[in-house]
């Protein structure tokens, strides 16, 4: 009834609503119409323009029309902000593009990189909410278009529309608001694997950890020899902005490093997982984080230098041993993406084929396009292509893994209630259900490239967490590599509990303990 009653207030606010086709064996049929593909369009010049939303707003001069919708948030607030539900029966499994002509006036620096102008499509699955959202500037401007690429989770269950200002203040003013769906949710007709499953090793399991590209042959003797961890995943990270000119000259230099690692690491039994943290196109965050996704979805020749690097990069290790895959993007997000461009599966298959065209026995590791969060499986389909891993990252809830690594927040303990929920074994096993019903379905095996827990939750929170997820793992036969080893002392399991101490533990901690005893069960 909820659903019928949001659906009566969208039509009566003179936004269009465009029936799709009903599914067919829970997969939606494609219409051939263009407009079938429009879940929304608002452009707030009919009698009752902002029925429907939930919020303060007034209507102004629009984008070469006559109205607009115009938000502000003045000194002394947190912002302000409308909301408007969308079907989220006509967005599971989608691809779906979200845009508006955008305008601003003293819009106030955001205090985080989250912060500032809205443009955002949260959506809620049964395991978390994520909120992914276009990349807007502050100050001044005039009218631009702004978008966002939105993957909808195949058990989402409610979505919404959000727009306007937070933790900052000035003006903004949206207009031709849209929800397009760009890609439906295919027929898959990949069957279940019906013969052995392919991991690209013959081992029990892998269990590692990340690492700094800059680690030293100490580090990797200790990571090998005494604690027995037999994968570790090599970063490809660039931490500046020295810009796309010279990407393969900083490309030269990281894979020069990963050659003078390589011999310690056989002698050490430790197999590479090659990531590429940085494809062409990211841009450097304060922290270094290289997002893999600024502008590979939005530039033709981003895409192009993308499957050129692997095939170098497979040219370059070809036959070389020790390398347990190549891990083709971290995180992949597709918030720009462009029309006429590849998606992420798409690029994938793109890249994939160019390095078995090279050498069609390396193994191929592939991150769900949802920033390689788990609910990013309830809506990726496997590439057609053999030798393929499928891995994903787990940090929820990011509330708890991540409590003052932005900022001052308010401080979470493992197991409870964290933003209203409460997180437990059987919560995060649930949370992790789209990667378990993926593994199912298609006989694929997983590896969990990245999973972590800030070293200063409270009441040794971290530990309890970090058991609980391994337990998963292990129950799943999921391959796996904690985040991280000697890179930052905040995920660091020598370091102790305690944020202002940054010199490792004299004794092992409680997390160090909890991932050697894993470690011993290797064989190499």
């Amino acid at each position: 009834m909820k659903h019928i009653l949001s659906l009566v207030l969208m039509l009566l606010n003179g936004v269009t609503i465009v029936s799709n086709s009903a599914p067919v064996n829970g997969v939606s049929k494609v219409k051939t119409t263009p407009e079938s593909n429009v879940i929304l369009s608002a452009d707030f010049e009919n009698d009752s323009p902002l029925k429907g939303w939930s919020g303060v707003a007034m209507l102004d001069t629009g984008y070469k029309s006559v109205h607009s919708m115009r938000i502000e948030s003045k000194p002394g607030g947190h912002g302000t902000a409308l909301d408007f539900i969308l079907p989220i029966d006509k967005l599971r499994g989608c691809l779906v593009i979200v845009s508006a002509m955008v305008r601003a006036e003293n819009v106030s620096k955001p205090p985080q990189s989250w912060n500032g102008i809205k443009l955002m499509m949260p959506i809620t699955t049964p395991g978390s909410t994520v909120y992914p959202q276009g990349k807007v500037g502050v100050g001044t401007f005039d009218w631009m278009r702004v978008s966002c690429a939105v993957r909808v989770p195949m058990d989402a269950t409610s979505a919404s529309l959000h727009l306007g200002l937070e933790e900052v203040t000035g003006t903004v003013w949206f207009d031709n608001v849209r929800v397009v769906v760009a890609r439906r949710a295919a027929a898959i007709t990949r069957k279940k694997n019906a013969g052995p499953l392919f991991k690209g090793h013959n081992l029990p399991r892998l269990r590692g950890t990340m690492i700094s590209p800059n680690i030293t042959p100490e580090s990797l003797r200790t990571l090998g020899k005494e604690w027995n961890a037999n994968v570790l995943r090599w970063q490809l990270i660039r931490s500046n902005t020295s810009g796309s000119d010279n990407y393969e000259k900083w490309l030269d230099g990281e894979l020069t490093k990963l050659d003078k690692a390589l011999p310690l690491c056989r002698r050490y039994g430790l197999l590479v997982v090659v990531d590429l943290h940085s494809p062409p196109g990211g841009a450097a965050s304060a922290g270094g984080y290289m997002a893999a996704d600024a502008d590979m979805f939005s530039d033709k020749t981003c895409q192009t230098r993308f499957v050129e690097v692997w095939q170098r990069i497979a040219r370059r290790y070809k036959g070389v041993k020790g390398i347990w895959g190549f891990d083709l993007a971290n995180e992949p997000i597709e918030t720009s993406l462009t029309e006429g461009l590849d998606d992420w599966p798409g690029l994938a298959q793109r890249a994939a084929l160019a390095i078995h065209k090279i050498d069609k026995t390396r193994t191929l590791i592939v991150e769900a396009a949802y920033g390689a969060n788990p609910d990013g499986f309830s809506v990726l389909a496997p590439i057609d292509i053999p030798n393929v891993v499928y891995s994903v990252h787990m940090y929820l809830p990011h509330t708890f893994t991540h409590q003052g690594v932005f900022g001052p927040s308010k401080p979470f303990s493992y197991p409870g209630d964290i933003d209203g929920k409460i997180w437990d074994r059987a919560q995060l096993e649930k949370a992790l259900e789209p990667v378990i019903a993926f593994q199912k379905r298609y006989g694929v095996h997983i590896y969990v490239g990245e999973f972590s827990a800030i070293r200063w939750a409270p009441d040794d929170s971290a530990y309890r967490y970090l058991k609980d997820l391994l337990d998963i793992f292990e129950q799943h036969g999921w391959d796996w590599t904690y985040h991280a080893f000697r890179e930052w002392d905040g995920w660091s399991v020598e370091h102790g509990s305690d944020r202002a101490d940054t010199t490792p533990s004299k004794i092992p901690t409680t997390r160090e303990k909890l991932l050697r005893s894993w470690y011993i069960k290797n064989r190499k």
